[in-house]
């Protein structure tokens, strides 16, 4: 049995280089493919001390399939994100809510043992996404999930373009949420704690930038329909929740540590729901990648090599608040 290079987590919280094996014959639908390109996500970071393979906004080039496999050949360009398998057979999996199966399989579970930081990967191939002919791999690699995360959040829940669109934090999610919903036609406001980051919301799609920091009150041209909260750190609620609209939602989608303390009263005397969403289900993640290839949302990124330096060099730039929006790591 071959075997292919990997970078794992560790007990002492640092990347190193390891192997997999790599079976002489797939089975089933499962797919061996060549990783060219793996987005660093925030959620890595919570895994560094495990022995795991990190990475899960993977792309790359098919080199093999199993015998049951139907749609992917060798050569064509395919990505994978936060899940990797389902039960199939449940009211989740049938309605399209796989990703909420009791069953799946997802990223940092001891139902995975497949990640991005790596030469290759083998997936099932139900759980491959085409990638769509124009988008670079490095492009395509941070919508395996930062995508794919705020736009199941704007298209599951019945996002319409007449709505106002709050997003807290322009970072690796916030960037993309910008994007997306200014595409879908709706009005897009950023908060942010300071007005360094006005100009690039604007020419993302922002229609209004709202500095938070050392407010009593925040001013908005129209009540907020929807808040994406891409910031790790809760906001102010006292000072976010006046500018809801009645009926509104919130959508916390970082992942974080400790307890969601918000105000009582003003969500019952409004309305406001606070929903929790983890990441698109696969056809929301194939529209996600036509709509982006569209309408040319691409995210902002620095690229670092996939080696054993390279990562660690990424992993300790993003821990301290030094990477521009995401951090790609590319094949050598």
């Amino acid at each position: 049995m071959s075997s292919f290079t990997v970078y794992k987590g560790s007990k002492d919280g640092i990347v190193v280089k390891s192997t997999a094996n790599r079976p002489e014959q797939l089975t089933g639908d499962k797919v061996l493919m060549k990783i060219t390109a793996s987005g660093l996500c925030g959620t890595d970071l919570h895994y560094l001390d495990k022995d795991m393979i990190l990475g899960h906004e993977g792309v790359g080039i098919v080199e093999a399939v199993g015998p049951d496999a139907k749609h992917l050949k060798k050569g064509d360009r395919v990505g994978f994100g936060y899940e990797h398998d389902s039960c199939g057979y449940c009211h989740e999996c049938l309605t399209g809510h796989e990703t909420y199966c009791k069953d799946r399989a997802i990223y940092g579970s001891d139902k995975v043992d497949q990640g991005s930081f790596a030469s290759h990967a083998i997936l099932r191939e139900a759980f491959l996404h085409k990638i769509p002919e124009g988008m670079s791999d490095i492009d395509a690699a941070p919508l395996q999930c930062a995508g794919a995360t705020v736009f199941a959040v704007l298209r599951a829940y019945d996002t319409q373009p007449t709505e106002t669109i709050g997003v807290i934090g322009l970072g690796g999610l916030g960037h993309l949420a910008v994007q997306f919903a200014a595409k879908m036609g709706s009005r897009v406001v950023v908060l942010s704690s300071s007005d360094k980051k006005k100009d690039e919301a604007i020419r993302l799609g922002a229609h209004e930038f709202v500095v938070t920091k050392g407010k009593d009150k925040l001013q908005v041209s129209s009540p907020l329909n929807r808040l994406l909260v891409t910031t790790s750190a809760q906001p102010n609620w006292e000072l976010i929740l006046p500018i809801m609209a009645p009926g509104s939602a919130i959508y916390p989608l970082s992942v974080a540590s400790g307890n969601l303390e918000i105000p009582y009263m003003p969500l019952i005397n409004q309305g406001i729901a606070v929903q929790g969403s983890l990441v698109a289900p696969r056809y929301l993640h194939r529209q996600m990648l036509e709509f982006a290839a569209l309408h040319n949302i691409r995210p902002i990124t620095e690229v670092f090599p996939m080696t054993e330096e390279g990562i660690r060099e990424a992993i300790s730039r993003l821990e301290r608040g030094d990477v521009h929006l995401r951090a790609v790591l590319t094949a050598e």
